[in-house]
């Protein structure tokens, strides 16, 4: 073969690998890496309907004890659970034995403690499902169905990084107020022939309470991470001054990344991308509002920040997951998870459209990224399997 030919041959080889990883990258399944998280996929998709009225019956153990034992450096849960309809079930139905105001924070919520001795949160339900609330994105209350739908959005994405929640109706005048603390009691009155209460927190008012339907009142509760995974604050890098006319640094400053990138715990370990992971769950749920982000403490960057409440990378597993869920599979999938959930529907049609719309625009911007910067600056292979204790 002449050098010309070869030269031709060599050219159209290196294009023909360029195609097949731009292909890969983008939902193709021939690499080693694609094959890897379709399979992960597809066991995600097999595991989200959950049985209604589950019960664990092969273990002694409690339900909080189950789940006690899922949390590690690197996750809230596994990505094989078959206990999670049980543990599910066991908070939206196990008898509260005491109740007292929320443990701090903006936003009105109870901290219960369940049979058993596990705490939760119980955050109560203030709007209708199609309620649109106006003003700037982190205007309103905070949404009871919204913390619901995204724990299982955690699931389907496979970060496995936000507490187990479920919907739940509490009967305020029988399950409640004969156990509450007198401070919490303190916050109760009547609307009417409604329930109500308005707790203690920054934003709490007696004049805003939230009511129930008569005695009965929707929520959701939050279960309580175990002890010995304390948690550290940190404020986000990202996030918003609150302050009319005043901009964040990130807001104006087109270096400002690359200053993020050489501080700690930014400048080594997966902290960064779990930021920009959380970036753009915040973006499909529309939270704008994260102004801190919690992590296990002591932790030396290394573990994952916890999902309660703009970089330059995005990881591979999580670029292929986005690509597999497109097309309608996100609303599709979400139905799914959430159809046995005791305050179903969780989310409306236009919540589900909402979130296959915020999904192609998250596309639409790392592609355009990949144009501009190149697949190898876009995207990273990150993948740390940290062992339990």
């Amino acid at each position: 073969m002449k050098l010309k030919q070869r030269v031709v041959v060599l050219c159209a080889v290196l294009f023909l690998l360029g195609l097949a990883k731009v292909f890969l990258l983008d939902g193709g399944e021939g690499s080693a890496t694609s094959r890897r998280d379709l399979r992960a996929f597809r066991k995600m998709e097999a595991s989200l309907a959950l049985a209604k009225g589950a019960r664990l019956t092969h273990t002694l153990q409690s339900p909080w004890e189950v789940a006690a034992q899922w949390v590690g450096p690197r996750e809230v849960y596994p990505d094989e659970t078959p206990e999670l309809a049980a543990v599910l079930n066991a908070l939206a139905t196990a008898r509260v034995e005491r109740a007292d105001v929320g443990y701090k924070g903006t936003q009105l919520k109870a901290l219960l403690v369940l049979d058993g001795g596990q705490k939760v949160v119980f955050k109560p339900k203030r709007y209708t499902r199609d309620y649109v609330v106006e003003g700037e994105p982190y205007a309103g209350y905070d949404r009871h169905n919204a913390e619901i739908a995204a724990f299982h959005l955690d699931r389907i994405l496979g970060f496995r990084r936000a507490p187990l929640v479920v919907g739940r109706f509490m009967n305020l005048r029988t399950e409640i107020k004969p156990i509450a603390t007198d401070q919490l009691l303190s916050t109760f009155l009547m609307h009417g022939n409604n329930t109500c209460f308005y707790g203690k927190c920054y934003y709490c008012r007696e004049t805003e309470p939230a009511c129930a339907e008569g005695d009965v009142m929707e929520g959701s509760v939050t279960l309580w991470l175990p002890d010995v995974w304390p948690l550290q604050k940190h404020r986000h890098p990202w996030g918003r001054t609150y302050r009319e006319g005043k901009l964040a640094r990130w807001e104006y400053d087109e270096s400002y990344c690359e200053a993020v990138k050489k501080m700690p715990p930014y400048d080594a370990g997966p902290r960064l991308l779990d930021v920009i992971d959380t970036a753009i769950f915040d973006y499909l749920i529309g939270n704008a509002d994260r102004h801190h982000y919690e992590s296990f403490q002591d932790d030396g960057g290394a573990s994952m920040l916890i999902l309660l409440d703009n970089a330059k990378r995005v990881r591979v597993s999580t670029w292929n997951r986005l690509n597999l869920l497109k097309g309608g599979v996100l609303s599709s999938a979400m139905r799914q998870a959430t159809a046995h959930d005791p305050a179903y529907p969780v989310l409306t049609g236009p919540h589900l459209a909402a979130l296959d719309r915020r999904l192609n625009g998250v596309l639409a911007t790392v592609r355009q990224c990949m144009e501009t910067q190149g697949a190898d600056n876009t995207l990273i292979e990150d993948r740390m399997n940290l062992p339990h204790p």
